[in-house]
């Protein structure tokens, strides 16, 4: 997708648009391409296009992309105003836990269920799952589903308020841990080494937890798109963050490039065998 469409509002015409209800909760989630299922979390402040391309790189992978619809406005350029009023609104809504270190975002129940949903629709051995920014701790926590067998993390962010805490509870952590051991899985996890919402602390804190079963990827702050950026970006993330949407260079021999190709790496090892 070329640079000056990535700064247009993105109608997703080439998903399908599903309302899917899950214990009694109905939400949109977009669904393309054919293979093993693959959760793409939206980063804040909803589906912009460049989360909608990253979606495209994973589905034209050879997966079938799951992409629900968590908040803000879907394929919309995000301008900083909004953007601000939608992260405000998320770190008060009853399904997030923004500010609150050591406890399990509600959300979460609901996405397990999308995973084993989309596990049962498309077959293989197991589910992708990626998280970013607000939502990128999910993909741990799904691993409570035992459908979801390769977890991503880029620049998890929550707690907001603590730049050393999970935002997961103990119980479910040491769950997590548990399965991580006993199926002999990875969690991969990619961060910017300056990025002000995803510190050393957050990576330390998931190192300690769950030891050599965290694989680590911390990207210099010069492998940073900076130019070109949406109003948001710019101005209220300020800093280097979205390691394979708004901040990743689309050129051969980039870290974000090899960051990506790395994480779709990881799905195809995981899932298709490859």
């Amino acid at each position: 997708m070329a640079t000056d469409t990535l700064q247009q509002n993105d109608t997703l015409a080439d998903f399908d648009a599903r309302s899917v209800t899950l214990g009694g909760i109905c939400k949109k989630v977009y669904v393309a391409g054919s293979g093993p299922a693959v959760i793409v979390m939206t980063e804040m402040p909803g589906i912009s296009p460049h989360v909608a391309r990253f979606a495209r790189w994973v589905r034209d992978a050879g997966f079938t992309v799951y992409m629900p619809s968590l908040f803000g406005i879907d394929g919309a350029v995000p301008s900083a105003k909004e953007g601000m009023a939608v992260m405000q609104r998320a770190c008060v809504s009853a399904e997030f836990r923004a500010l609150a270190a050591n406890q399990t975002s509600p959300v979460t129940l609901w996405l397990r269920a999308l995973a084993r949903l989309a596990h049962q629709q498309c077959g293989g051995p197991g589910v992708g799952a990626i998280g970013m920014c607000f939502t990128g701790n999910f993909a741990l926590t799904m691993m409570l589903e035992p459908a979801v067998l390769a977890p991503v993390l880029c620049q998890p962010s929550l707690p907001f308020n603590d730049p050393a805490g999970l935002e997961i509870a103990p119980d479910d952590l040491a769950a997590v841990r548990d399965r991580l051991e006993r199926d002999k899985l990875t969690v991969m996890a990619y961060r910017f080494a300056g990025d002000k919402y995803c510190k050393a602390e957050r990576f330390a804190a998931y190192q300690a937890a769950l030891g050599e079963r965290f694989v680590a990827r911390v990207l210099p702050d010069s492998a940073a798109q900076r130019e070109g950026l949406s109003p948001f970006f710019e101005h209220v993330v300020a800093s280097p963050h979205s390691v394979v949407t708004a901040h990743l260079i689309d050129e051969a021999g980039q870290p974000t490039i090899a960051a990506r190709d790395e994480i779709l790496g990881f799905f195809a090892e995981r899932l298709l065998g490859t």
